[in-house]
């Protein structure tokens, strides 16, 4: 088999402006996100998604593209799809950083590959390590009464586990959380997501007065410059800790590890350059005595299915304990699968069909394509 044509699609789905997350990075307002097609030469296609945001990675649909189309898809044409890991290192050697890019176009070879095999991706990894995915909801980091009405909200829906945006200001992270948990009841399990908004110093005091709330972890509390700011954090702190922008690549993975730094690794399908790093960083959490979960830059149906089948089949990602962040479907205005992801509030299952499981609606592409 080889590969003929790579296709890219710009394509912008309005997110409910009410559930735009708001955070201490700033807001994800809008997606601009770039759908990729691979083409074989045997009729296969596989689909991939650049679920890529200016603000947090850096790319958008216009860089992706860009990239693929005159450095990245010039090395693939021609290969064979199933080398996954050859033609990885090949856009590695071609491009730097970019790695929600990359991972798109990492995501269509997988999809190939479950095509080509006749199964779906979790049991080309091993098979099932669960019966679902469990899954947890995100509150923005709004005023207190507005958080407060999300989350009351996104408990009549379903979920039973959810964490909340700081920060921003300790003072009213304090109080957002304060009025999220007096929303939500004390059953409700909850944790708390800075995005690296705290000084350690900040971290630990505020942290500290959230005891009396109930949380269970605390999602990135300082900036990812210095694993030992964290390791300061984790040490004076009696919650679990959480990496996100702090552990994008294996090596990061160690360096948290040695470290004493964090509890739990956020992975994604995404910033580490595709899935295989995101296995790559669970295997030295497991070897590390460690347990991760799966994080979320708001992706669309192609790659959240991605982020089922890699939650479905590696048992480091501690899905029951720590939630996996998978619930865009109720962000977004609209959709481009022509079946929706078998996704409920709380619980994601895969789809039982080869590769990603997922088709796209062609009329709904063009009609979420953009200039």
């Amino acid at each position: 088999m080889k590969i003929t044509r790579v296709e890219t699609i710009p394509v912008q789905i309005p997110i409910h402006p009410e559930r735009a997350i708001r955070g201490s990075l700033g807001a994800h307002t809008v997606s601009p996100f770039l759908l990729v097609k691979i083409h074989t030469d045997e009729g296969l296609v596989g689909l991939g998604e650049v679920s890529c945001t200016p603000l947090w990675s850096g790319e958008d649909q216009v860089t992706a593209a860009h990239f693929i189309s005159e450095h990245l898809a010039p090395v693939l044409l021609g290969e064979d799809p199933l080398q996954i890991e050859r033609l990885s290192a090949k856009c590695r050697q071609r491009l730097a950083a970019n790695p929600f890019t990359k991972a798109g176009l990492e995501m269509a070879l997988w999809d190939i590959v479950g095509k080509a095999a006749g199964m779906p991706l979790y049991r080309l990894w091993g098979g099932p390590v669960r019966e679902f995915v469990s899954t947890k909801f995100s509150v923005s980091g709004l005023e207190p009464g507005k958080a407060a009405a999300l989350a009351a909200w996104a408990v009549e829906k379903g979920f039973r586990t959810m964490k909340v945006k700081v920060g921003i200001d300790p003072e009213e992270d304090v109080a957002r959380v304060r009025a999220v948990r007096e929303a939500i009841g004390p059953k409700v399990r909850l944790g708390v997501d800075a995005n690296g908004g705290w000084s350690p110093r900040v971290a630990v005091q505020t942290i500290r007065r959230m005891y009396e709330f109930g949380i269970y972890f605390a999602e990135q509390p300082v900036p990812p410059v210095d694993p030992a700011w964290m390791a300061d954090v984790r040490s004076q702190v009696n919650i679990p800790i959480m990496a996100d922008e702090s552990v994008n690549t294996a090596q990061d993975a160690m360096s948290l590890a040695r470290a004493g730094a964090a509890d739990v690794f956020s992975v994604y399908v995404g910033k580490g350059g595709g899935v295989n790093s995101a296995r790559k960083i669970a295997a030295v959490a497991e070897a590390a005595g460690l347990v991760c979960t799966v994080g979320s830059n708001l992706e669309m149906g192609v790659a959240s299915s991605m982020m089922i089948h890699l939650a479905m089949a590696t048992p480091a990602i501690a899905a029951e304990q720590f939630p996996c962040d998978i619930h865009s479907q109720l962000l977004y205005e609209g959709d481009l699968l022509a079946e929706p992801l078998p996704i409920q509030p709380g619980k994601a299952s895969p789809f039982e069909r080869p590769g990603l499981g997922v088709e796209l609606d062609e009329r709904k592409v063009e009609h979420y394509r953009v200039g």
